[in-house]
């Protein structure tokens, strides 16, 4: 079964600017894109550097770049693109990816890009796929 487009979701998240220091929405429960909290993880990426490509087999993750903007490529299983996006400070956003996604990501910004994983599961290292960088194309933008 082929995982489709509109499984995937971009939400634009609220960002408040206030004189003492920012507030960043990133998920509540009431939200239909919560699906059970697992655990919550930060992930780095450097600059113009590319991690890819993984698939999580049972996770829902819930991905927010709250500093730095960073790229995103989604796969289906049958190699399609489904999504190439960019989220991060510029365009603070929560994607919310199914399992059986392949995804990768880019760092964009002149330093190091911090990437929120809000899950539904705790990780665990045998529902996780792992593939080299050249088993799909990254796309640019």
């Amino acid at each position: 079964m082929s995982i489709k487009k509109t499984e995937i979701i971009i939400k634009p998240l609220k960002k408040f600017n206030l004189e003492e220091g920012d507030v960043l929405h990133a998920l509540k429960s009431s939200e239909k894109e919560f699906n059970g909290f697992g655990e919550a993880y930060f992930s780095t990426i450097k600059t113009q550097k590319i991690k890819a490509w993984k698939r999580h087999l049972k996770m829902t993750m819930n991905l927010i770049v709250p500093v730095g903007n960073v790229q995103f490529n989604f796969y289906d299983d049958q190699k399609d693109i489904l999504i190439n996006t960019t989220i991060g400070e510029k365009n603070y956003s929560r994607i919310t990816v199914p399992p059986m996604i392949w995804f990768g990501f880019k760092g964009l910004s002149s330093s190091t890009s911090y990437i929120l994983n809000i899950s539904d599961i705790n990780h665990d290292p045998h529902e996780v796929e792992r593939q080299p960088l050249s088993f799909l194309n990254f796309l640019s933008k």
